[in-house]
């Protein structure tokens, strides 16, 4: 049962929904409690609801109860992060790096604490004489930019970040840049304010989503005529610096490579588009789509090494340029690919699918999540292919068989689950393990192994057997009639079906003909009332009609016993006690 709500969790988690991956973790968690993984997995699932203080307790439990569990101390580290306790996370990442040093996880969150505590230190100095000083501090800079589509462009951009940088080291040298209208753009993100145009002044701005303070309106008496301004001059024009002009043409001729690159990888000449790509990068390497057109070129090819090695490039490059986190994920989702086409076992799927899992932690992107399904799935397939062995499977269940002999049911169900791992579209397996779940009273599992058995062999008896004697168990005697029945339309002549029915049709006579005890009739209705078809039936208003007639007008109750339909369900209700003929 824990590891169900554990799957349901990690179904609701890869789908996004996050409140209900933590339900399904804290369902599994009640469950398994000493189970480092589903405290984990909740803490995961907390950080991606910006629950930070809630991440950071089921991590600490993950690591108390898992201390050599290098993921234990990442999602430490990521809560520490959110809670903006960078020294915490820097130290978490550490540990967990002493545990596994090639974790790239971990290397990457070791990285993103370092840098977002240097942040901190620099927005915590003084903001020298400059108002606007405080915009340009700490990490909240980077995040406004990268959240806003015009800036978010720039940042792909060397000498933009190159300013943005100088200026948080001493926001004095905002002066310098304010000619730039891509530093303009970018203020006005920083201060919530829209520019309206490059030819607006200083009045020309709109206030963004906030509303201006609420001034009220001095009279008319108050007002002063307010002085002219003094105009201002305009100030020279300054030219690039050659350096900078340099730089510009390098990006163009990057850019021009690039869309000869496209057009190549259109054409399918692959060659010329690994050229043109690779020629990009020479001239700009502050652009990882360079690296990613590249990699799907070598995927495309089936060079699934260098795809591989262009991906983790791109990766590491994007996280120091601070690139955009859907080209990471699309670097990410292409080394899963890559990683797919190389394998030829199931632990091989373990890394394409460790690389999704990534990628949309960047980017929660359908294709993405769709490739991670099929990987996962590929992986149980594989791993179903690598152990079956018909010939281990019968020996499993011959154990099986003398275990249940011998009334040792947790024994036997525990080699007839071994055996069906072996071969799991062995019917009569699944028919010998619902015996047992039967005997042990685990009826709905026992009911779930017969309907599989029934479902892999319809004409085998025995199925039909078990799901009637699990339905009878559960005193659902109309329903094991129907199952019985269904059986002996495959073997007529079975004595074990025609004992069923006889079983049941003397349990609904009983009901019928009110012989049952007050304990009884109370259970019966009571389990009756929790049935979906009995609900249906009480709740249609023309069956409420036909049971008045019943107790009130015996000759429309005649004419009811006419209509078969209506006399089914009366047979279902006197079944489940609800109605008592005497």
């Amino acid at each position: 049962m824990a590891d169900e709500a554990k799957a349901k969790g990690n179904a609701a988690f890869s789908a996004g929904d996050y409140e209900a991956a933590v339900r399904h973790f804290t369902e599994a968690i009640a469950l398994a409690p000493t189970n480092h993984v589903l405290y984990s997995n909740r803490s995961a699932a907390h950080a991606s609801l910006h629950n930070y203080a809630e991440a950071l307790a089921d991590a600490k439990k993950t690591v108390e109860l898992k201390q050599d569990w290098s993921k234990g101390y990442g999602r430490l580290g990521a809560a520490h992060l959110g809670l903006q306790d960078y020294a915490e996370a820097v130290s978490a990442y550490k540990k967990g790096l002493e545990i596994d040093p090639n974790n790239e996880a971990l290397k990457s969150g070791l990285t993103d604490a370092k840098a977002a505590a240097s942040a901190s230190f620099r927005s915590r100095a003084p903001a020298a004489d400059n108002p606007f000083g405080s915009a340009f501090a700490g990490p909240e800079m980077w995040a406004k930019l990268t959240a806003d589509p015009t800036t978010r462009n720039y940042l792909q951009q060397k000498d933009f970040c190159d300013m943005m940088r100088d200026i948080q080291k001493n926001p004095n040298n905002l002066n310098l840049y304010l000619k730039d209208q891509r530093v303009m753009q970018a203020l006005g993100v920083l201060l919530n304010v829209k520019f309206k145009g490059p030819t607006g002044g200083d009045d020309d701005v709109e206030m963004r989503e906030e509303e201006s303070p609420n001034t009220s309106e001095p009279s008319k008496e108050e007002k002063r005529p307010e002085p002219e301004p003094e105009p201002v001059p305009e100030p020279e024009r300054m030219e690039l610096p050659e350096e900078d002009k340099e730089a510009k043409g390098r990006k163009e001729k990057a850019l021009k490579e690039k869309e000869a690159g496209n057009a190549a990888y259109k054409k399918k000449e692959f060659e010329k588009a690994i050229h043109h790509y690779t020629k990009a990068l020479e001239f700009d390497d502050q652009d990882i789509s360079y690296l990613t057109n590249r990699a799907a070129v070598y995927l495309e090819m089936g060079k699934y090494e260098d795809c591989i090695k262009d991906c983790d490039k791109a990766v590491e490059r994007g996280r120091e340029l601070r690139s955009d986190f859907k080209m990471i994920a699309r670097a990410l989702t292409r080394k899963g690919s890559a990683l797919v086409k190389m394998a030829k076992c199931s632990k091989d799927y373990e890394l394409a699918i460790e690389a999704f899992q990534k990628a949309l932690t960047e980017h929660r992107n359908p294709d993405t999540l769709k490739k991670l399904n099929d990987a996962e799935k590929a992986k149980k397939e594989l791993e179903q292919q690598e152990i079956f062995d018909p010939k281990i499977a019968d020996e499993e269940r011959e154990k099986g068989n003398e275990y249940f002999k011998q009334q040792k049911y947790p024994e036997a169900v525990k080699h007839y689950t071994e055996s069906l791992r072996r071969n799991p579209k062995d019917p009569r397996t699944y028919s010998n393990r619902a015996a047992c779940y039967t005997k042990l009273g685990a009826l709905p599992e026992g009911l779930k192994d017969a309907e599989k058995c029934i479902e892999l062999d319809p004409t085998f008896s025995k199925g039909y057997t078990r799901k009637g004697a699990v339905q009878f168990f559960m005193k659902e005697y109309d329903k094991a009639v129907e199952t019985y029945q269904e059986g002996l339309k495959h073997d007529p002549q079975n004595q074990e079906l025609l004992d069923g029915v006889k079983r049941c049709v003397q349990q609904i006579n009983k009901a019928g003909r009110g012989e049952l005890s007050p304990e009884e009739l109370k259970e019966r209705q009571a389990k009756g009332m929790q049935d979906p078809e009995i609900q249906n039936i009480l709740s249609d208003p023309v069956m409420r009609q036909v049971l008045v007639d019943f107790q009130e007008n015996p000759k429309a109750a005649q004419d009811h016993m006419k209509n078969p339909m209506v006399m089914n369900k009366i047979q279902k209700l006197i079944n489940a006690g609800i109605v008592q003929i005497r």
